[in-house]
């Protein structure tokens, strides 16, 4: 049978970590987009012409997909670091064969 380990340890140890920051940040990121923070308006891909009308729901708009995207990375890195809780779990079941 196949081995479905492709990383070694120290590797899917530095994914887990990576990956635990990318969720937090990336979380914490949509959340304060979804609420339409500010702070965060250099982030928004806005034109000229969205601050043209007078009525904010454009902006707005454009702080929920950004906000969206986000989410939908913090779901990628949640998934990376399933995948490497999984090497490391496969690396220990390694040790223990082997010896």
């Amino acid at each position: 049978m196949a081995s479905l380990l492709c990383c070694g340890p120290k590797l899917a140890a530095c994914g887990i970590v990576l990956s635990i920051w990318g969720v937090i940040m990336l979380a914490l990121l949509g959340i304060f987009f979804s609420i339409h923070s500010a702070v965060l308006i250099e982030d928004v891909p806005f034109t000229d012409e969205d601050f043209m009308h007078k009525d904010p729901s454009r902006i707005y708009r454009l702080y929920e997909q950004v906000s969206y995207n986000c989410f939908i990375a913090a779901a990628i890195y949640l998934v990376l670091g399933g995948f490497s809780f999984c090497q490391i779990r496969l690396n220990k079941r390694k040790e223990y064969l082997v010896r």
